[in-house]
Parts: C-alpha cells; sequence; structure tokens
C-alpha cells in the first residue's frame, strides 16, 4: 500500500509520519518539498502530485490554523482549507483512493453545555471555521472513499502549544490571567495519528466506515483548569516558577478581545467513532501527562 501525506511538518503530520510508517511505503510532503508539489496555494501542482503518485491512501494534515490572521486573509485561508481538500478528494475520485482528512470543532458555534455529535447543525464564528466546514462539504460532495476526524485543543511536544507556553509565562510572571468560560477536550497529536492509522486499516477491510467522525481525547477542561493541570505538574517536578497557584486567575472570554470569535462549548461526543472503530480514547490529562514529562525530561 502507498501512502501521500500531506502537512508533514504540522504537530500531527509529525505523529502521523511514525504511525502510518508500519501500513506501508510513505510518501510525506510538506509545503516546502522540492521533489513533489505540496504547496497547498498551488492546486494545480497539487493535484498533478496527486495523479503522478497514485497513492491508495491520501492523508491531508495540512491547513491553516492561524484562526485570528484567518480573518485578514479569507481568500488564502479558503485556498488551503476549503479549495485544496475539494481537489484531493476529486482526484481520490478518480483514483479510488481514500481520503483521510482532519477539521475541528470551530464548525459550531460554541452553544449549549452538551458535547457536539455529527449530526448537529453547525454555523462557524469565524473564518478558519467556515473554511474547514467548507473543505469537508466538498470532501462529501466529491463521492471519494473518505474519513473526516473534527477534533479540539490539539497539543504535542513537538512545536509550540499552550502547555508550553502556560510553562513559560509562569516562570516569567508572578501572575497570570487564563480564560475560563471556553471547555474543550486537549487531544494529542500522538492520538490523533494512532487512531488514524487503526481507523485507515480498518476501512480498506470495511468500506461502509466511510465517513465523519469526531476524535478527542475523553474528558473535559476548561483553559483555565488546563493551566491549572500543567503548572501543577511542573511544580511536582521541580520546575521552578515564579506565579503561585493563588495567582493563576481565572477571567472570561471577552478580557482578550481578539479578530476572531471562539466558540464556548468545544465538547465533541466520540460515541459513533467509538463504535465504529472499536477504540478507547484515554483521558486528555494522561495525555498531557505524558506530553509535559516528554517536554520537561528533554529541557524543551
Amino acid at each position: 500500500m502507498q501512502i501521500l501525506l500531506f502537512g508533514k511538518g504540522g504537530q500531527v503530520g509529525w505523529e502521523l509520519q511514525r504511525s502510518l510508517a508500519s501500513l506501508g511505503e510513505l510518501i510525506a510532503l510538506d509545503f516546502d518539498s522540492r521533489q513533489h508539489c505540496g504547496d497547498f496555494t498551488r492546486l494545480d501542482n497539487m493535484a498533478q502530485t496527486v495523479r503522478d503518485i497514485a497513492p491508495d491512501v491520501i492523508v491531508n494534515a495540512a491547513a491553516y490554523t492561524a484562526v485570528d490572521k484567518a480573518e485578514s486573509e479569507p481568500a488564502l485561508v479558503r485556498t488551503i482549507n476549503a479549495l485544496a481538500p475539494g481537489i484531493l478528494a476529486r482526484e481520490a475520485r478518480k483514483l479510488g483512493s481514500w481520503l483521510i482528512h482532519y477539521s475541528t470543532d470551530y464548525v459550531f458555534d460554541g452553544s449549549g453545555g452538551k458535547p457536539w455529535v455529527e449530526t448537529d447543525p453547525t454555523g462557524p464564528l469565524n473564518v478558519y471555521g467556515s473554511t474547514k466546514l467548507e473543505g469537508e462539504e466538498a470532501i462529501r460532495a466529491s463521492g471519494c472513499h473518505h474519513l473526516i476526524f473534527r477534533t479540539s485543543w490539539v497539543y504535542a511536544a513537538h512545536g509550540s502549544n499552550f502547555a508550553k507556553t502556560m510553562l513559560r509565562l509562569a516562570q516569567e510572571r508572578e501572575r497570570l490571567t487564563v480564560v475560563a468560560d471556553q471547555i474543550g477536550a486537549p487531544t494529542g497529536a500522538d492520538l490523533l495519528a494512532d487512531v488514524t492509522a487503526h481507523a485507515i486499516r480498518t476501512v480498506l477491510q470495511r468500506p461502509e466506515l466511510s465517513g465523519l467522525y469526531h476524535l478527542v481525547a475523553g474528558g473535559e477542561i476548561s483553559w483555565y483548569g488546563y493551566a491549572q493541570f500543567v503548572l501543577d505538574l511542573a511544580r511536582q517536578a521541580g520546575v521552578e516558577l515564579k506565579v503561585d497557584a493563588e495567582s493563576v486567575v481565572p477571567v472570561p472570554t471577552s478580557t482578550f478581545p481578539l479578530p476572531a470569535r471562539r466558540p464556548l462549548n468545544s465538547r465533541l461526543g466520540v460515541r459513533k467513532l467509538q463504535t465504529a472503530f472499536d477504540v478507547h480514547l484515554p483521558p486528555w490529562r494522561a495525555g498531557v501527562a505524558h506530553m509535559l514529562t516528554e517536554i520537561l525530561a528533554g529541557g524543551k
């Protein structure tokens, strides 16, 4: 089996290079790859890459994810998040290949307090969310065999993430304010990659499982609670922090006016995924603790 991966340099793409390697021959591209085009702003060249390689599986881990910056360059964001996935889907349909794609909780409006399920009505609040939704719709409309995984609050030891930012700020400042009214599940890129590999193995034998799934770690937390958890573990590991526990202050989203509106409810229900693929999704705390151990051990 031959697998073509786009976005190898991102957090999820980095982990996918590990998890997909055991499935077959893996060709991994990024936006600056030379032999083949992995640049999603060059749509014709990217389509030609798919035709030239003719893979059995296309995995798209590339996306425009700078949520606030997206508000000022919607055309570019749409090209990367909507038009490019649509072209991948079209080429996958012609080849009879599978397309694996990642989407986001930002396709919802963040209302209510219950986990969103795959059949709930969408209502993105910003350019990023609307373009990711358009990408989903283009894939479904193409008729190709596909898996779309909506996820949230992705982190990895590789690259920047919320936990690293909190650790740095806690070593520099004596007081931190953290948003407490946005709720979601921190989800490791390694978990996404491992479930993806398992799902690919499964759908090659059971193509009827093609479709849309929510994929996040177990449980839920606010950004404030997430920060507390990270800093508590750091203290236990002997990291010297300027800020004490009482000086980490919960605040509403409105405290930090940003160009892009954020959904308050980022909970995603995962029953459909668990039932279809017989997977257990571990609690978010386990994944974050593992990631922190790796960061602190490596001095990152």
